[in-house]
């Protein structure tokens, strides 16, 4: 089990921490290696990751696997990603419920084989009553998507389309917007992830590659989370 240092003992935890995985390709290309291979060594850092989140006590940890505009990778490279999607599924799947993780996976799935969809199906069932972390895996997903979709079913009920209601319609209804997002690979965008739900999230880029990510990245955008001020439209607290 991945040991967290005593240094973070004092240090407020996000109740939802959600990361964009990025820089497995180049770090497969800075090695000579194809971009499989980093695919494969940034699964080893999700197991990393999760182990760690839940030595903390984050509540929920979202991350973003798959885009919908990953849609557009080469075929192969697609083929190979969802591959690698249901093989981690089935090996990673009997430790996480030991370890009483809920599995929730969000996206617009159509794109998915059947097998991949009923083994996404099989997990979500089998992790539904525990009552530790939330692990949530974005596939197929997009801020966008799930924007629109809100807003269907709402015209489809023939119900008001405000701001509470829209809310209660999204993928993510069941926990908190996430307190911090994490995003590795050295870019500064959300890249179309959660857009609604990010309205105040504290936004925290690091150069880092995912494959090499472990506890330390945690540790460090913890400790920087815990300099912010979260003030959600309020004026700065005034010391008297």
């Amino acid at each position: 089990m991945t040991s967290i240092p005593p240094a973070m003992g004092k240090v407020p935890i996000p109740q939802h921490v959600a990361i964009i995985m990025d820089g497995n390709g180049r770090w497969a290309q800075a090695r000579g290696q194809l971009r499989p291979s980093g695919h494969r060594e940034g699964v080893k850092a999700v197991r990393r990751i999760v182990t760690a989140a839940r030595d903390l006590d984050i509540r929920v940890l979202t991350l973003f696997a798959f885009s919908q505009e990953n849609w557009k990778r080469p075929p192969l490279e697609v083929r190979l990603l969802m591959e690698l999607l249901m093989s981690t599924l089935e090996r990673e799947l009997p430790e996480l419920h030991r370890n009483g993780v809920r599995l929730r996976v969000i996206g617009e799935h159509s794109g998915l084989s059947v097998a991949l969809r009923q083994r996404i199906a099989e997990a979500q069932d089998k992790t539904a009553a525990n009552t530790g972390m939330t692990l949530v895996v974005a596939v197929g997903y997009g801020g966008q998507w799930d924007i629109v979709q809100a807003a269907q079913r709402l015209a489809a009920q023939g119900r008001a389309i405000d701001a509470e209601s829209l809310e209660r319609e999204l993928v993510t209804a069941d926990w908190p917007a996430p307190d911090l997002l994490i995003r590795t690979g050295g870019e500064y965008r959300i890249s179309n992830f959660m857009l609604w739900q990010m309205a105040y999230t504290e936004l925290y880029f690091t150069d880092l590659l995912w494959p090499d990510a472990d506890v330390q990245l945690l540790r460090d955008a913890l400790q920087w989370y815990a300099s912010r001020e979260r003030r959600f439209g309020a004026v700065p607290h005034v010391q008297t």
